[in-house]
This record gives structure tokens, sequence and C-alpha cells, in this order.
């Protein structure tokens, strides 16, 4: 190991968002791998899994006390919901200067976590080591809002529909390729996660009806908005071209994104600006790749920003 890099270590390494972590961390010029822990994989090398990894490091199977043990700079939590708190009690008792970004749902609503999506909230984060990284959707939502939340006249209405890498790797319908051949899954039709974490983080009502689709990855959400006052399409490109043409992984363009363009990128696209003819309607569609933009490249920008680095190192554009 090289002693000027930083040291991480990820929990959860076998799922697809892990897979994407393990090749970021391993092309960064200021990161390296310290342990990769799954339950799965135990004591199989990285490399045979994962070929940007070159490195001699094989999955452990580790315990909250093991992983607090390790004493890595930056712990990821790529767990499913519900399964980060006994590691993050290990690693505030052993190591709590550790830096820990969470991919799960586990602490999106608690204000004592930094809630990790910078284009929305850099200037909240004060310095703390505790990061709960956005949801993929909720990502999505959140961009889309943000630039009209104060003229709403009534709650977002947002449609999406996701690749199936989105529902983990756990066997299901929504995972199941044979099943969603030539199909559209509803699902979670109310009370969706992600509706409750972008109603949270904006401060108003959400509306979210989400679906998968046959495609691996990448997702898209077409957000109706309720106007509280007439605006011209100018006037809306306007607002949304202030707010993220200083962003990098934001794209603003005039037509609707194409999945298709945006899986396997780091960025956000929104465009697709569509206005009523009484211009009290609005509607956008954003597009990003689930795994990317919604998980592990959200992170690494979250744990640069952490760490002092510059936000897009190991990342790009």
């Amino acid at each position: 190991m090289t002693s000027a890099k930083q040291t991480v270590g990820i929990v959860g390494a076998r799922g697809y968002t892990g897979a994407e972590l393990i090749r970021l961390i391993a092309g960064h010029p200021a990161l390296e791998l310290a342990f990769v822990s799954s339950r799965e994989l135990d004591g199989q090398r990285v490399a045979k899994h994962n070929a940007a990894y070159r490195g001699e490091l094989r999955y452990e199977k580790l315990d909250p006390d093991a992983v607090a043990a390790k004493r890595a700079d930056v712990v990821i939590l790529a767990l499913p919901n519900g399964k980060a708190a006994p590691f993050v009690a290990a690693l505030d008792k052993t190591a709590p200067e550790t830096l820990i970004v969470d991919l799960s749902a586990d602490y999106r609503f608690d204000p004592a976590w930094y809630y990790g999506l910078p284009e929305l909230t850099r200037n909240k984060w004060r310095g703390g080591k505790r990061i709960a990284n956005p949801g993929c959707y909720a990502t999505a939502m959140e961009l889309s809002i943000a630039p009209v939340k104060d003229l709403l006249a009534a709650p977002p209405v947002c449609f999406g529909v996701s690749g199936y890498s989105g529902a983990g790797t756990t066997p299901s319908d929504k995972n199941n390729p044979e099943k969603l051949h030539d199909n559209l899954m509803p699902y979670a039709l109310v009370g969706h996660g992600h509706e409750k974490e972008a109603g949270f983080q904006l401060g108003i009502p959400v509306e979210f009806m989400p679906h998968v689709a046959p495609h691996f990855r990448g997702l898209t959400v077409t957000t109706n908005l309720y106007l509280s006052k007439p605006l011209k399409r100018e006037e809306v490109l306007a607002r949304f071209h202030h707010a993220y043409d200083g962003e990098p992984l934001v794209r603003v363009g005039d037509d609707a994104p194409w999945v298709s363009r945006v899986a396997n990128t780091n960025r956000a696209e929104i465009g697709g600006f569509t206005l009523s003819a009484d211009g009290k309607r609005l509607v956008t569609v954003a597009a990003l790749d689930n795994l990317l933009k919604g998980a592990a490249t959200q992170a690494l920008q979250n744990i640069n920003r952490a760490l002092g680095l510059a936000e897009l190192t190991g990342i790009g554009d």
C-alpha cells in the first residue's frame, strides 16, 4: 500500500453498486481499497470478480467490530436498508474519526447526518464525517423540482422507470429478466421510500409512481409540476440553467434525455421542458444511471469533498 493514499473499505461489496465503487476506487489517484466485505464471496479474490481491480485483495466476511478494527480512513456501507446501524455503532465506538458514507436509506432522515446531494446541499456540509448518500430516484426527483420549488401550487407528481439493477441482486420479480421481458412492472405506487425522501429533503409533499423495465441500468423520471403563476419556457430554462450550469455532473438540455445515453455515465440530464397553454403546468424529464450518479459516483463526490480533494477526482465529467 502507498501511505500517501487514503484507505477505503466497502461493506456489502457483492452488489452492483459495490462493483461500481470498486471500479471507481481502483482508478482513483488518492484512494486505495483497504478491504471489501461480502459474506457470499468470502475468500475469493476481488480481481476475479472485478476487472478494474488488479491487486491481491480478497473479499472477507467481516462483522461490525472487525470492520471497525480495520481502521480504514473511509467506510462505505452498501447494505440493504435496516442493516447499517451495527456497523455505525461499532465505528462510533472504536474509530469515530472514520468517514462513513451510508448508501442505504437508514440515515437520510437523520439531521445528525449530512445528506450528500452536492448539487443541492453542498453548502449544508459542515465538515461532518457521517454522510447519507441519496437514493437514485430521489436524486432525479429533487434535481427536477428544486429550481421551481418556490412556485409550486400542488405536490409534484413523478412517474419513474428504472432498469432492473435498481432492484438489487436478491432474486425477485423486479429483477427477473424473463418476467420483465416486453413488460413494465409497477410497484410501491404509494409511499415508496424515495417519495418520502424527496419530500423530506425538499420540504414539500411529493408523489411518486415507480416502475421497473427490462433494461439493466439507468432511470428516467417524468415530473408534472403545477405552478402558482404562469411561466414561459425561457423563464423555466433560465431557472434550471442558473441552478445547474456550474455543476459538471448535471446537464440541462432542450430535449428530453434518453436513458440509453446516460447509462454508464456519471451525469444526470434534465430536459424536455414543456408547458401547458396557460403556462401553469410544467413537465420535466430527468435521467441518470442509478448505479453511478444515483449511487457510486455520488458517494465518490461526497468522499472527495470530505477528504479535501477536488470533487470530481477519479470521476471526470
